[in-house]
């Protein structure tokens, strides 16, 4: 069914819309809660948040499994209430979500037969405590469920067969249409917000077979409650040999229950690409079925002509097919903040366009408001790991990040811009493929003069860290000497930044020598305080972005606990005075400037830091002297970086402290990297004497590094690989 022909450009904008990843899944017996992983369910306060950005429709968990866990009928709906009416306070319209990647109550499963009829039970409740909520969601993405649970074994009842699949994509289609009938018999204009994961497969010309069946089944949901799975679909007999009853399929034909609004949930992962040469790929993309061994990948990573990926294609092909009103229901990226912009920008756009084609595109939603957890693993691993959202819930409240100012943007003009914005995202750049293209490939399109990131420090570690990791980001920058930018000169300061316009500024310079530095006081404090001033107030005076970086050692380390942003500094040598005075400084003649406090640098990339040159010297065989006596927090530099550089992009201002998390002695820090490394610690000795102290920090603003552990057990991975 084309529309095209028949419709007319739709005038301005989509709305933006926003939704909380709630997911309840059960994985064996253990059940994993997403709005209790981030926070959300003690945080009431989170919806005046998410008004504020001028977000006035949500998508919001209502969920079955939340209100009747023991017995249907046996409901709590405290919580339900109190978040409800306060979005009714603050003007926002709620898309009730009933089921989100659940398996439903523990009394019943995906895989049972009165698993329907027991949710429409629960929604018809829903309706008659709720009678103003007009949409829906009862299963959010009931085909992606099925996979996971009945086909790939992921989520409960973990099945690995197509019988499983399809049963468990029936019964929830079914509940579809019974909790739709229920809700309508309470409030008859309610309307059906159906989402789905909507990806593609593509292949090799040999596995074409297997893309085929894939990109059959992906329409599955829709053209059931669409009513189109009669005798003469492609997947009727396969349903039947399935166990699935005609008499099931003829249900969906006899009552039909079509999207009012078809949600599509595309993600950079959605698409995919099947190549029998799986030897070429990572192990963890090897795959395959009963005829072939093959590899399935991100579309997105292989070179391939003809045949068109992203958002505007798939968005595209639903309009074209089933020419109902669609809105873009899930926009995420789980990466860095540049990234996630890219992404939403690239899907925002492919919206707009439709639009413009006469499409009716009705919204956007930016989803996972705040953030999600162990989604890389699916959830089927506890380790975590955390996504930041529009919000990052690691600080207390959760904090704006740079997707809360472009969904405010957004909200308010229909627009966003950012610097990070002037390069193309990953999955467009030449280096994101798996194997090196066999042409030229097409290069993305790209602002002519890209805005940079001026970063001081060319020869010192930080300096060459934050080239290194702008570059792997896209993140076009420009590396100075102090030939190139004096930054105890205010005219060389000046000059280069007429020279080179950034729109910010990373200050990696300074004096570093900490015990030198006690006999080079007037050098220290020229490099470090007042060379950090002069950045500042040149940056001020341009409105330009501007990022210092300060010292534990602002510390004495007679606290006894480690130390957060609040603490008064109290510096005991030459180079923690050089420090203090610094922070001082920016804060007088910046007060947006942001001030990193790290400590005791560790990195793959030189080779003059403590770990490296221990690990270095016990596998030589040589004597190693630490002291037990220091507590220190440890800084893996890729985390410090690619951390400062979020905060950045966010326009964070003030104090952070940026390491990461756990306090150790140099001594327990040597031995933990020669655990870590495989390498003989027998020549590792305690030094004897020195006065104990502890200038670890820790963060009353946000923990936003991963755990020492994690850290020691990437640094040895990244030095094996180098």
């Amino acid at each position: 069914m084309t529309m095209s022909s028949s419709t007319r450009r739709q005038p301005g904008p989509p709305e933006l819309w926003g939704g909380i990843e709630c997911t309840v899944a059960r994985v064996q017996d253990t059940v994993r809660d997403q709005t209790r992983e981030t926070g959300h369910w003690e945080r009431e306060q989170d919806l005046d948040q998410i008004a504020a950005l001028g977000i006035r429709t949500l998508r919001y968990p209502v969920l079955w499994e939340t209100i009747a866990p023991d017995a249907p009928g046996q409901c709590d709906w405290r919580w339900h209430d109190r978040r409800l009416a306060r979005m009714r306070e603050l003007g926002i319209s709620p898309i009730a979500g009933l089921v989100h990647h659940g398996s439903g109550p523990r009394y019943t499963n995906l895989a049972d037969m009165a698993f329907p009829e027991l949710l429409a039970q629960h929604a018809a409740s829903v309706a008659e405590r709720y009678p103003w909520i007009d949409k829906y969601t009862p299963v959010n993405e009931p085909l992606t469920t099925a996979r996971f649970s009945g086909l790939y074994g992921h989520w409960y009842p973990h099945g690995t067969d197509d019988a499983t699949f399809l049963r468990t994509l029936i019964n929830q289609c079914r509940g579809v249409v019974l909790s739709m009938a229920a809700i309508r018999r309470v409030n008859p204009a309610a309307q059906l917000v159906q989402t789905e994961d909507m990806g593609k497969a593509f292949s090799t010309p040999h596995l074409q077979y297997q893309a085929d069946h894939e990109n059959q089944r992906r329409w599955l949901s829709f053209d059931l409650l669409c009513g189109r799975v009669d005798r003469d679909h492609p997947w009727h007999q396969r349903f039947l040999k399935n166990g699935i009853g005609d008499d099931e399929l003829a249900f969906f034909v006899e009552h039909p229950c079509p999207p009012d609004v078809i949600g599509i949930n595309h993600y950079l992962t959605s698409e995919r690409y099947l190549d029998e040469r799986d030897e070429l790929f990572p192990e963890h993309h090897r795959s395959g079925n009963e005829r072939d061994r093959y590899a399935d990948v991100e579309a997105v990573r292989i070179d391939f002509e003809g045949r068109p990926t992203g958002p505007l294609a798939r968005l595209r092909e639903v309009w074209e097919r089933y020419g109902l009103p669609i809105a873009v229901t899930e926009v995420h990226h789980g990466n860095t903040r540049d990234e996630q912009l890219r992404w939403l920008k690239e899907v925002w756009d492919a919206a707009c366009l439709m639009r413009e084609e006469g499409a009716d595109l009705r919204a956007v939603t930016i989803w996972s408001l705040f953030g999600c957890v162990d989604w890389n693993t699916l959830l089927t691993q506890r380790n975590g790991f955390y996504e930041p959202g529009v919000f990052d819930v690691r600080c207390d409240p959760p904090r704006p990040t740079a997707l809360a100012m472009a969904a405010s943007s957004l909200t308010r003009t229909g627009d966003f811009s950012h610097a990070v914005l002037d390069h193309a995202g990953w999955w467009h750049r030449h280096d994101r493929y798996y194997q090196p293209p066999q042409r030229e490939p097409r290069s993305p399109a790209l602002v002519q003069r890209p805005r940079v990131i001026a970063i001081t420090g060319a020869t010192g570690t930080l300096g060459r860290a934050f080239a290194r990791v702008c570059t792997q980001r896209g993140l076009p920058h420009v590396l100075l000497s102090r030939s190139e930018m004096d930054i105890t000169n205010p005219q060389s300061v000046d000059a280069a930044l007429e020279r080179v316009r950034p729109w910010a500024v990373i200050n990696a310079a300074g004096y570093v020598r900490v015990d030198q530095a006690e006999k080079e006081q007037e050098r220290c404090f020229l490099e470090n305080a007042h060379g950090a001033e002069t950045l500042a107030r040149a940056c001020a005076r341009s409105g330009i972005h501007y990022v210092a970086f300060s010292s534990d050692l602002v510390f004495d380390g007679t606290l006894g606990r480690a130390y957060v942003e609040s603490d008064e500094v109290c510096p005991t040598g030459v180079y923690g005075r050089s420090k203090a005075s610094a922070e001082r400084l920016v804060k007088q003649a910046f007060p947006e400037a942001l001030v990193v406090r790290t400590s005791a640098f560790f990195g793959p990339w030189d080779t003059y830091n403590f770990v490296h040159m221990t690990l270095r010297a016990l596998k030589e065989g040589r004597r190693v002297e630490a002291s037990d006596a220091v507590m220190v927090s440890p800084t893996y530099v890729p985390d410090l970086v690619h951390a400062a550089l979020d905060l950045l992009i966010d326009r964070s201002a003030g104090v952070w402290h940026l390491a990461n998390q756990g306090v150790i002695s140099w001594h327990e820090l040597a031995a933990r990297a020669a655990s870590e490394a495989g390498v003989d610690s027998r020549n590792l000795v305690r030094a004897g004497g020195g006065q104990a102290s502890a200038t670890a920090l820790s963060s009353e603003r946000g923990l936003l590094l991963p755990t020492l552990e994690g850290a020691l057990q990437r640094y040895v991975r990244d030095m094996a690989q180098a």
